[in-house]
């Protein structure tokens, strides 16, 4: 069948980018900016939450392997579709929590994900569903971070190994690292 594309925002991208890496099914993950005014943005800028751009990540995956379904409810659990306009520390829109549709299909699965996951939350989702836009990918050093610097740097070792760890429980079966373990 092929590959297919989801675009997700769930605060910092080095975050996301570090827990779809490790799922089954998912052939790349590219950490950039998404939804914004700005043409070709820096880190810098987005940063500055002036440029109305979300950190985001956009997943290849196989669907034959993984679903866009299950991506979605992996999203959903491992970031807190309840905090407007942040995650933990990382404050401004450029870390909401939002999805960008490729295709009407995966726009219908979006809202049908949302549903699910207000049934495990006890907030409202303010996840939005916003239009595909132009994709800028993030500097070099972005990419791939957990795998390098993030793993010394405090803040990563403060907020990734407990999304890993959500990951590798709650998704056992799509979890690179918990089929190697088990």
């Amino acid at each position: 069948m092929g590959t297919e594309t989801a675009t997700l925002a769930g605060g910092c991208f080095w975050c996301t980018e570090a827990v779809f890496n490790d799922v089954i099914g998912v052939e790349k993950v590219e950490s950039g900016y998404i939804g914004g005014h700005v043409a070709n943005p820096t880190y810098r800028q987005v940063c500055g939450g002036d440029t109305g751009h979300a950190e985001a990540i956009r997943v290849t995956f196989d669907p034959d392997r993984v679903s866009y379904g299950d991506l979605l409810d992996i999203f959903f659990a491992t970031h807190d579709p309840t905090q407007l306009n942040r995650q933990g520390n990382d404050v401004g829109t450029q870390y909401r929590s939002a999805i960008f549709p490729h295709s009407d299909a995966q726009r219908a699965e979006a809202k049908a994900a949302i549903t699910r996951a207000a049934a495990n939350w006890p907030a409202p989702i303010v996840t939005t569903i916003e239009p595909l836009s132009d994709w800028y990918v993030a500097e070099d050093y972005h990419q791939e971070y957990w795998q390098g610097d993030g793993q010394r740097n405090p803040y990563c070792i403060a907020v990734i190994p407990p999304k890993l760890n959500k990951l590798r429980k709650s998704f056992a079966a799509r979890s690179r690292a918990a089929q190697t373990v088990g």
